[in-house]
């Protein structure tokens, strides 16, 4: 696996800081966050997320992505926003929102793959 989780340019003036992981298998493990220039939230997207639809995996998986955001230091709050979107409260790190997801996706990635 080539896998790393990097600073990256936000293309939006609105948002001030981005984080990525970029990785050989991004439908499976791509996990991002962004936070907006107004406001102290983060918003992290994991795009695999967007396609498991289906229990046991999908309810894991949202249980275990919540819980992994609302364990990283400085989280005050986590919301799921969408299907693929949780909203993070607080003052953590952006690099620390991504690592923690991404701990998860690799976790279950075996299932994941089986699933779609």
């Amino acid at each position: 696996m080539n896998d790393r989780i990097e600073q990256v340019q936000p293309l939006d003036s609105a948002i001030a800081e981005e984080w990525a992981r970029n990785t050989d298998e991004p439908d499976v493990r791509a996990v991002s966050a962004h936070k907006l220039r107004a406001g102290q939230w983060w918003t992290v997207s994991v795009r695999v997320m967007e396609f498991v639809r289906t229990d046991p995996l999908e309810s894991e998986l949202r249980r275990r992505i919540a819980g992994a955001l609302s364990d990283v230091n400085g989280v005050a709050e986590v919301e799921e926003e969408d299907r693929e979107e949780w909203t993070v409260v607080g003052t953590p790190t952006g690099e620390a929102l991504v690592e923690a997801v991404a701990r998860v996706v690799d976790d279950l990635a075996d299932q994941i793959r089986a699933a779609l």
